[in-house]
Formats: structure tokens, sequence, C-alpha cells
């Protein structure tokens, strides 16, 4: 086999990626103390990956940087200058959740790789022309997908010139990734900022089915997958566990390495996987890989299972077989802590020295003697000095154009100017052109300039005095055409008969309906979706689904990016605009009235906004039922989407209730006790938005009392009048609400 399997290793911190390097890894993905989404890891200073890059080319291994969250506003120029730094360090990549980036790279920095973070939740073909249209020239298919559904897009990719990426092994989230707000909403620390408080691995009161962690998944190992996954045509097998050690980043990689080498060389595979079981793990699980989401998959334990795992191998039952298993376990632990430390020990990120001797009289050019450990040479300018009129080369000058090579890999040394004449003139350019000269000498790499943004104008708003829009789910809800001018958009199922006219039906005959598709379409739901909009033919659509957007993109139909899109910043919009025609979007729930009130609005772009829904905590594809009310069914079936309609609540150990509700059609989903309910946005916000949206389906309302929806219309038509009295009244009949995350924002 000669086709490159790349083994993608996580760099949680310094030791961790060497330990990766050493163990065989082909590259490292690692974060910055900013912009990446694992905050609870150590992560690197920009002097560390510095080193890192050099250390780990050194080995022929690639680093990525993750950037793999959304971007807030104010945050753009910060963001800026540090990619006009990441520009002339050699990264090989970069890994992004936020739309605005691909806009901001592709027109500024162009020479940056982007990767699409598994945060963008890509899991349809339709996501794939919609990630390649944008500039991503790798993918992180969803950790969900079976192995056909990986293959089929991985096919796709490759005709789009776009590589794939599947995570093989480390733990698992039981949310579709970016698509998980439970830590966001429960102690407002937002999953899309890289601080998910992992609400998933949290202890609940024991449930009807008898587990007190009925949301904890095993760690995903896909070991013994190789072949299967070799023959989808996948380019990159990723480990996840940045906030793991170095002795689990070498143990799993290491295993890794020698799992893919044994293959590669005779077609077959090692047997034993012990090695993983020593390190921390949940137990192991490949059920999303081979499409067979059983009650296995769980466990009821969210720590470390290898003690477990020990006592079990050895067949301990007695007090002292117990103690003997788990003592040479602990040994076992010791020694690869140990032999790590030996083997990455002469492993070094510091940066090699770089001296720079400037020297120069008059009518002679501009000399500069360059050393390093490994390189010595001299560089002239073009032209000569003269004597100073303007334009004085002096050491303030020289320093000033020279300090950005601190970035360039190198511990910068003093300047010696002890050769340099007094009282010299020479044209800045030249300073600056010896200075690429040095670093292209230096690094085999071009020197790219730093980049200012232009400030963004903020165009008018589409419609002068904002309008109200609403939501359903059931053709029983369209009376309310009767009683309002407002939008009305329909929200389709995540899951559809396959041939089935049934929506088609609701729209053809209810043509003020405007059609409203889910995040996540998977396989056969995906092309059925595309098949509403192929024979409905609708003029205009809400999508939260990225591949939805690209088909009505290419059909010539007007979209609107919903609000799971999770779009926070001005660059996002212009990447939807420019590079996808869209008409508008919604903008994220998670920020607050500073985050979002300088957002600048593209022309002729619609702004929206919730101010009334069910808050969505996280969306699986496995079932939230087995573990709680329990179910008779050993694994999810295809008619468990269509048929299920089970609603039960989980309630933390603080008492905290959440509703498990699931629409026919859909996935089973967790919503928080409360409703999202912010008429303050409508004070706030009126100048910038266009349309103030409320959720009126009944999904995720759990036992609450259903609302009068005719009521609620009128009430909030009265809000956007300014009629006081609709708020008292509003807030009277909504008594279980927050807008939380209106206040806190990111």
């Amino acid at each position: 086999m000669n086709r490159k399997i790349e083994l993608l290793a996580p760099g949680g911190d310094v030791d961790a990626i060497k330990a990766a390097i050493i163990a065989g890894a082909n590259a490292v993905y690692c974060g910055l103390d900013t912009f990446n989404a694992r905050n609870r890891a150590a992560n690197l200073s920009f002097d560390d990956l510095i080193g890192v890059i050099a250390l780990a080319h050194q080995y022929q291994c690639e680093v990525f940087l993750t950037m793999n969250i959304v971007i807030l506003e104010n945050e753009i120029p910060t963001l800026v200058k540090l990619l006009n730094q990441l520009v002339n360090t050699g990264i090989d990549g970069i890994i992004v959740q936020d739309l605005g980036l691909f806009n901001l790279v592709s027109k500024h920095f162009p020479s940056l790789a982007i990767h699409a973070s598994t945060q963008l939740t890509t899991h349809n073909e339709g996501q794939i022309g919609f990630l390649a249209k944008i500039g991503a020239t790798r993918v992180n298919l969803s950790r969900e997908l079976n192995l056909g559904e990986i293959k089929s897009l991985t096919t796709l990719a490759h005709d789009h010139d776009v590589l794939t990426e599947v995570f093989v092994h480390g733990a698992l989230c039981i949310a579709f990734s970016g698509q998980c707000y439970s830590s966001s909403v429960s102690v407002g620390n937002s999953g899309n900022r890289g601080r998910c408080s992992q609400a998933c691995r949290d202890e609940y009161e024991i449930t009807a089915a008898g587990n007190k962690f009925p949301l904890n998944l095993k760690d995903n190992s896909a070991y013994f997958d190789l072949p299967e996954l070799v023959d989808a045509g996948v380019d990159s097998l990723k480990i996840e566990g940045r906030i793991k050690g170095a002795q689990y980043v070498h143990t799993v990689v290491d295993s890794w390495r020698k799992q893919i080498d044994k293959f590669i060389d005779t077609g077959k595979l090692l047997a034993d996987d012990s090695n993983l079981h020593r390190v921390f793990n949940r137990d192991f699980t490949n059920s999303f890989l081979k499409g067979n989401l059983t009650k296995d998959m769980f466990i009821d334990n969210p720590r470390d299972n290898s003690f477990k795992h020990a006592n079990d191998k050895s067949n301990a039952i007695s007090v002292v077989q117990i103690q003997e298993a788990q003592q040479t376990l602990s040994s076992e632990k010791d020694a690869i802590v140990q032999l790590v430390a030996e083997k990455i020990n002469h492993l070094s990120i510091a940066k090699p020295t770089l001296s720079l001797a400037f020297s120069g009289k008059v009518a002679q050019p501009l000399s500069i003697a360059v050393s390093t450990p490994e390189q010595h040479f001299v560089i002239n300018s073009t032209l000569t000095l003269t004597k100073a009129t303007e334009s004085r080369v002096d050491e303030a000058a020289i320093e000033k154009r020279f300090k950005s090579l601190k970035s360039s890999g190198y511990q910068l040394q003093a300047f010696n100017f002890d050769d340099l004449d007094a009282d010299l003139s020479l044209p800045f350019s030249q300073l600056t052109q010896l200075k690429n000269e040095l670093l292209l000498q230096l690094t085999q790499r071009e020197y790219i300039g730093a980049v200012t943004l232009p400030k963004l104008p903020k165009h008018p708003k589409v419609t002068e005095t904002p309008t109200l829009s609403l939501l359903i789910s059931d053709e029983k809800d369209v009376n309310l055409c009767d009683v309002t001018q407002a939008d009305i958009y329909f929200k389709l199922p995540e899951s559809f008969k396959k041939n089935d006219n049934k929506y088609i039906d609701i729209f053809l005959r209810n043509p003020r309906l405007i059609p409203w598709f889910p995040a996540v379409l998977i396989g056969k739901d995906y092309l059925e979706a595309v098949r509403v909009l192929e024979v409905v033919k609708p003029k205009r659509i809400v999508t939260n689904n990225t591949g939805v957007a690209f088909k009505a993109y290419e059909m010539g139909i007007e979209w609107i990016a919903g609000p799971f899109l999770n779009t926070t910043n001005s660059y996002a919009l212009l990447t939807l605009q420019e590079q996808l025609n869209c008409a508008g979007a919604f903008i994220s729930n998670e920020i607050n009235r500073n985050q979002i009130k300088n957002i600048a609005r593209p022309e002729n772009f619609k702004l929206l906004y919730s101010i009334y829904h069910p808050i969505l905590m996280m969306t699986s594809r496995q079932c939230f039922f087995q573990q709680t009310v329990g179910c008779n069914k050993p694994s999810i079936e295809d008619g468990c989407m269509l048929k299920c309609e089970k609603a039960t609540t989980i309630t933390n150990v603080k008492g905290i209730s959440f509703a498990v509700d699931k629409q026919k059609g859909g996935y089973p989903s967790i919503y928080n006790h409360e409703q999202f309910l912010n008429i303050e946005a409508v004070e706030d916000l009126s100048y910038l938005f266009d349309e103030f949206f409320i959720d009126l389906t009944n999904i995720g309302s759990g036992s609450k009392a259903e609302i009068d929806k005719v009521q609620l219309v009128n009430h909030f038509e009265n809000v956007l009048k300014g009629v006081t009295q609709a708020k008292i009244e509003l807030n009277q009949l909504v008594t279980i609400a927050t807008n939380a995350q209106y206040q806190q924002g990111l």
C-alpha cells in the first residue's frame, strides 16, 4: 500500500507534543493560550509554538494549530495580529470552527491551510461542498458517522481536493459537536469557546433504568477497524486527548504507530491492545463506526476504567487478588511515566541563537553578517549608503524594523553596530528588503508582511421597523396565518421516510409556510431534505445545516443562516454572503448585547435574533432513553427516529431537572428547564435587527403547560410596537424563563 496514512496526535502541552513526536506521530495538533477549544489543556505560549514547529519538522512531523472556537467581534484585531505572526512561522495548518476565519484567511492569509474542525458538525455531502467552497483543505468528519458514511463522504471530499480525518481514539461526546450548549446554559462555560464543563459526565439522580451517569459514553477506539478506515480512503487518523499527559499520548500514539506499520507491511493487524488499557480510559467502543448504537456504548462511571480492567483481566476477586492487580498496574503506569521522561529528555524546543552585525560606510552598501549555530552568511543592500539627510539609518531605525525576527524561530541576540558609521542614510525600503532576504535564507520561506484590516462599513437595515417571525412544526398550527402577517417557518424533522411526500404536500398546501431545516441531516435524510427543495422550490428557506445551504446556493434559492450555525461576528456574515449568496443570518443566542452591537451588517443582508424558544442543551445520534426510562430494543433501529415520541426528565444532583424530548422524526435532545425569553433585546437592538423570532413548537417543552399560541403572537407583536402592558402579560404567561445567556455572553 503506497498511500500515506497520517497519524494525528494531540498535544496539550510541550511534553505531550514531544511524546507524540518520539512515538511516531505524523502530525500533532495543539493550541495557544487563546482562540482554542481546550481551555483546560495547559496549551502553549507563542514562543513554545515556534520551538515546537522547529522540533516537529526535524522529525518530519507537521504541526496544526487549533483555532476552533467562535470568534467575537471585538477579538478580530487580536486575531489578525496572531494570524500576521502565524503566516511566518511555518505552521502546517490551522483548525477552524468560526466561519469568519475562512473569510479572513482566504482574503488576507491564503498561505495558511484551513482544516474544518469537528465543531462544524460535518456529516453530509452538501457540507463537503460548502466547506470546499469557503476554503477548507481538510475536514474532520463527525464522530457519529459509520464506516459507510465516512467512505462516501471521503470519496466526495477527494473529488473536491479536500482531505478527511476521523477520530479513532479517545473521549466521545454524546452530543453532536458544535451543537452542544449544555455547559453554556448550565454554568456559562460554552463548548463553542473551549470551556465545556462536561455536563454529560455529571452524576444525576438514579434513573428508572438504574443509572447515575446516564449520558456518559465509553471512549472511542477503532484500533481493530484500521483496514476498513483505509478502505474508506480516510487521510488522517486522529487521536483525541489535549487534556491528557505525555504518558497517555506516548502510549496511545506508539500503539497506533505499531498497528499502522504492521498493517502497511503485512496487511494484518496486531491482536493485542493491552497497552491502551494501561492508561486512562472509560473502556472502549467502536459502535459509532459500526453503526450499531447499543446500550453497551454507555458506562455508568466517568472515571478511569484501567484499574477495573486490570481486575477483570486478572480475574481478581478476593481483596488480596485485587490489591495485587492494582499494584501491578500502578507499577506499569509509573514505568510508562519514567520511560516517556527518558525518551523526551533530550528533545528541546529552545530557539537557536541569531546574531546580526551591521556594518557600512558612505558609498558602500549596508551589510549584515548573519550567524546561527548552523549558518553564517552576509547580505548587502542593493543601494549604497549616503550622508544622512533623511531616512537616517541608526540603531533605533534598524531595531524597529528587525524586531519582528523574534518570531522567526530564533533567539535574537543584541545587535552589533560596531562597524556601522554614524549619520548615514538609506531608504527604509532597503531595510525591509534586507530583512526579507535574511528570513528567506534562514527559513527558505518568503516573508509575508503584516496585514491591516480595513474597517467594515455598517450597512443600513433591510427593513426599517423590525418584524416578527415564528416557527411551528405541526400543520394544525397553520391557523396562525389568520392572526398575523409574520413570516411563518415550518420546522422539518431530522429524519424522513424515503420518498414520502408528507412534508412536500404540507408546503404545497400552505404556500405561506417557509421551510426551516434542522442542524443535523445524515445520509438519506439529507437527500430527502434536498428533495423537498427540488420539488417545492421555495422562494426562501432558513437552514441550520450548511449542506442544505450549499444546495440552496446551487439552486438559486434565497436562504437564511439559522441560529445553530453559531454566527457571532461580521466576517462570518461576509463568508456566508460572498461565498454562498446568503441573504441573512440569525445571530447566536450565546452572545450578549455588547458582543452583538458592533457586528457590521453586509449590504442588503438581514439580521435576525430569537427572543423566545426552548433552550437546547444537546442533540445526540445515540438514544437518551436507553439509560433513563429504559427501552426494550437492544439498539437503535432505522424506525426509531421516525416512530419514537418518548419524553422524560433527568435531574442532576443539585435538583435541577432537564427535559429529554424528541420530535417525531427527530434526534433525542435535552432542553433546559427554563424557556428563553428576551424582551430586553427588542428594546436594546431594534436598531440592528430586521426580524425578531419566536419558537412556537412544542418540542422541548417537557411537562410545561402549553401556552395559547394566538395570545403569544399578539403579545410579541405588541412588544415590537412598544406596548408596555404586553411585556407584563408575557412575563405572566411564561413563568419559567431566563435570558441569562444574553446577560453573560461568551
